[in-house]
């Protein structure tokens, strides 16, 4: 792999680099955002007031796609582990590595037309695509291998077309989800990966076979979050569909922007990573449960997406230059979306340091993947509620593979 494409991969560079872009939009140099620095009290305080509402002891847990199979107040993940009390902790650690992963995969916006029922309940965006695709991997749907249901595995995924996915996702004319044709394709690129790629997910080609790779099959006890996301993007990044690439290498959600700076090959080019450090974030819990500490947590960023974003725009922290943004489409690689993911990327860093001031606790004991889920996320869905009813505040012409 060339260097510049490492770099790319790195947190540290999507840190940089988006410090870069915000550099620039307060020097004035941008066509399209101001900042507001005065309003960032009022977003943190936002964020504290929500966090309180929701975890008023602040016992926060890690914003991930665990929370999600937890929607409704249903206890989906302890579901899972009484399906599994035959299996040892390396086995458990794998059923629920694949069950995130391809969860995650699933997991861009949905539209606010789609719902998925469970258990009598509707549920819809990312709950509802939580519940679903927990519903679809207890059923087997993600397994070749009847006898073995709780997996997911290459072969499987290569034979789901959006019809199969569709039907798993209770798609009809009158329940639409966006994306549909593209988190399909997105699923079969990946099962030819894992098929593919047997030194990264085993003979077995399923996405928990990364728990033998970065823990030596269980003899390491500690792992750095950086060597997480690195051999996720390293193993996987062909799967991604934005068709931007570099010396050769599919490089999925980085894009060009004149603002970015950089050195060598890789300058000009704005990294996010945005559903791929998402997969990081809910890949903590299954390693934490099969005893690996995660070293590292916050060399992660926030998540560069409608709600963290969301939330800046409406807290008046982001401020558009032309108040018509809001009535047209914008593709992911726009200089407009990647000026506002770049400069969600630095705020949130900013929110959360102040938030963590007004609760006084310390980066250790609320890591930045507490302050999300408290959190800025949360924040961000209860401002778009309280303004339109829930709709985010720019409309992104989405395939279903980056938001």
């Amino acid at each position: 792999m060339s260097p510049a494409v490492a770099t790319l991969r790195d947190p540290a560079t999507i840190r940089t680099r988006a410090g870069n872009v915000t550099a620039a939009i307060l020097a004035g140099k941008s066509d399209w955002w101001l900042v507001d620095e005065s309003r960032i009290e009022a977003a943190a305080n936002k964020v504290v007031e929500v966090t309180l509402a929701r975890y008023p002891t602040l016992a926060i847990p890690y914003h991930s796609r665990w929370r999600h199979f937890e929607a409704g107040g249903v206890d989906r993940a302890a579901e899972l582990t009484a399906a599994m009390t035959r299996l040892d902790a390396a086995a458990q650690a794998r059923a629920r590595i694949d069950l995130a992963i391809v969860s995650v995969l699933l997991d861009a916006g949905a539209g606010a037309q789609w719902q998925y029922c469970d258990g009598g309940r509707d549920y819809g965006r990312s709950e509802g695509l939580g519940v679903a695709s927990f519903r679809a991997f207890m059923a087997g749907a993600f397994s070749s291998d009847p006898a073995q249901p709780l997996q997911v595995d290459g072969k499987a995924l290569l034979r789901l077309d959006a019809a199969r996915l569709g039907n798993l996702f209770q798609v009809r004319d009158s329940n639409p989800l966006v994306g549909l044709d593209g988190r399909a394709e997105l699923l079969r690129r990946f099962g030819q990966t894992l098929i593919e790629r047997p030194q990264a997910f085993g003979v077995d080609a399923r996405p928990g076979g990364l728990f033998d790779l970065l823990t030596d099959h269980g003899a390491k006890r500690e792992i750095e979050v950086s060597a997480l996301l690195r051999a996720l993007l390293d193993h996987s990044s062909d799967i991604w569909l934005a068709g931007n690439a570099l010396d050769g290498v599919a490089l999925g959600d980085a894009w060009p922007h004149p603002l970015a700076g950089g050195d060598g090959a890789s300058t000009g080019w704005m990294p996010f990573h945005k559903l791929s450090q998402w997969l990081v974030y809910s890949l903590f819990e299954p390693f934490e449960w099969a005893g690996i500490t995660i070293a590292g947590r916050d060399a992660l960023t926030g998540l560069p997406e409608y709600r963290n974003g969301g939330l800046l725009i409406d807290a008046g922290v982001i401020v558009p230059r032309d108040p018509a943004f809001a009535t047209r489409q914008w593709t992911a690689g726009d200089p407009l979306i990647v000026e506002w993911r770049a400069l969600t990327v630095n705020l949130i860093d900013v929110i959360a340091d102040r938030v963590r001031a007004l609760l006084k606790r310390s980066a250790d004991e609320l890591p930045l993947a507490c302050i999300l889920e408290g959190g800025t996320w949360a924040a961000g869905r209860a401002y778009a509620a309280e303004l339109r009813g829930g709709l985010p505040p720019l409309n992104i012409v989405s395939d279903g593979t980056v938001f």
